[in-house]
């Protein structure tokens, strides 16, 4: 199989050259019957990351696991808060290996990287070898979490993109931005296109967590919001189109 390089390749012009796209895991769930990956979504995901790395974007990509096992929700099933967060752990191992494989069959070369130590199918995160794969073309998936329990991986890829020295935290959801209030409930809701992290903060707007969220505000990381299901959305969100909303320090 011949897998492309990027850096073989002339790069158009993008916004953003090194980007952190977060994921939830539920984006992989099969809107059918509810199968935790869906073979059509994947593919439809994977195919979006490889539009961009074709652009020549350096791509790091955090996912979730609530398709599968979401900590939180553990308690509710008997199990104890740190051994559900575990279990989510690796229930993003699962979506990355997943991700990576699909990528792979698309010819993008793909890195799997793990908080925990599972040497025999992702490699440790080490944060300069991560650098080093991006530079040389290739997709980063992070997986595992920070690999500790109480944290979530909205926590996780504002970490990885303060590390890595990503120009921006892509986060994709199944809304067009972030509003006022929620518009599944209130058909006033009105969409903000631009946010300063204080202004997201005093109206306690759903953006992230507030772990990831005092991260990103920190470490001067903006969050551009929107939807992953409108046609061409990762493309142009790096390309500098006005896609959902950004938040960042004004």
């Amino acid at each position: 199989m011949s897998l492309m390089h990027p850096e073989n390749s002339a790069p158009t012009p993008v916004r953003y050259n090194r980007i952190i796209l977060k994921l939830s895991g539920e984006v992989l769930r099969s809107p059918r019957n509810g199968d935790a990956i869906d073979p059509e979504t994947l593919r439809k995901t994977s195919s979006q990351i490889k539009e961009i790395c074709e652009l020549g974007v350096q791509v790091g990509l955090v996912i979730g696991g609530g398709n599968i096992f979401r900590g939180l929700s553990g308690e509710g099933r008997g199990v104890d808060r740190t051994t559900g967060d575990y279990m989510g752990m690796l229930a993003t191992v699962i979506n990355g290996l997943a991700l990576m494989d699909c990528l792979e069959k698309m010819g993008v070369v793909t890195r799997v990287m793990s908080s925990i130590p599972m040497n025999q199918v992702a490699e440790p995160f080490i944060l300069r070898r991560a650098t080093r794969h991006l530079e040389k073309g290739r997709v980063v998936i992070f997986v595992a979490g920070t690999g500790n329990p109480y944290f979530s991986t909205d926590t996780t890829a504002a970490l990885r993109a303060s590390e890595i020295n990503a120009q921006v935290l892509l986060k994709a959801t199944k809304v067009d931005g972030v509003y006022d209030k929620d518009p599944s409930k209130h058909k006033d809701a009105v969409r903000y296109e631009e946010l300063s992290f204080i202004s997201a903060l005093k109206q306690r707007l759903n953006v992230m967590d507030s772990t990831a969220f005092s991260l990103c505000l920190d470490n001067n990381v903006p969050i551009i919001v929107f939807n992953l299901n409108e046609e061409h959305a990762v493309r142009r969100v790096v390309e500098g189109e006005k896609v959902g909303t950004l938040v960042h320090n004004i």
